[in-house]
């Protein structure tokens, strides 16, 4: 039988319902195998500059009950940083940011002990406001060397954030080696972060 443009369009929607069916098929076998991470997420800025951005403010005295004083950052201040920066973005009502700000405290701390590789770590408070940003800081830790408040998550639109967390590796020069769109963990960090900034120093 000679297939004409009508049996064509008939068949389309019966293809396409068998990809959707085939697709959702692996991803049940990868959750039964444990192999499926619903954050592997590439985000497209991955090896390629950072992009530009208008200034964010930082956490002021005057922004902030208890005056917890962090600066801001813009755009030129990150690409011009002369070592790694890992770049959290998160928020105050963000459960798992807020669970994660213990680690990356410690983290911090031992960027500063001799022998390791350097990096320092700033953050995004991401469609937030400096009291509340302030309130969780001041309660579950403080990593940040920097801290931009995105209060209407412009800025993290320009990042290709999906959602928070999220973490990015930049290099010295503002090149983006790493991402990550879930909660920053040993294992992770032992995995795939240690080994960059080692090849990096």
């Amino acid at each position: 039988m000679t297939l004409n443009r009508r049996h064509l369009l008939t068949l389309l929607p019966l293809i396409g319902a068998t990809g959707l069916g085939l697709g959702f098929a692996r991803m049940l076998q990868g959750l039964t195998t444990g192999r499926f991470d619903p954050h592997a997420i590439n985000n497209p800025l991955t090896h390629y500059a950072v992009p530009h951005f208008a200034p964010l403010s930082g956490l002021t005295s005057s922004s902030t009950p208890q005056d917890l004083s962090i600066p801001g950052f813009s755009y030129e201040e990150l690409t011009t940083a002369n070592q790694p920066i890992l770049l959290n973005i998160w928020a105050s009502w963000c459960l798992p940011c807020v669970e994660e700000l213990p680690f990356l405290t410690n983290l911090a701390h031992r960027h500063t002990l001799p022998g390791a590789p350097p990096l320092t770590l700033w953050g995004m408070a991401y469609k937030d406001t400096p009291a509340n940003a302030e309130r969780i800081l001041q309660r579950y830790g403080q990593p940040f060397q920097r801290l931009g408040i995105d209060d209407d998550g412009t800025t993290a639109i320009e990042w290709g954030v999906t959602g928070v967390p999220e973490s990015f590796l930049i290099l010295p020069g503002g090149r983006i080696v790493w991402h990550t769109s879930s909660s920053l963990t040993e294992d992770l960090y032992q995995t795939e972060l240690l080994p960059l900034l080692h090849s990096a120093s």
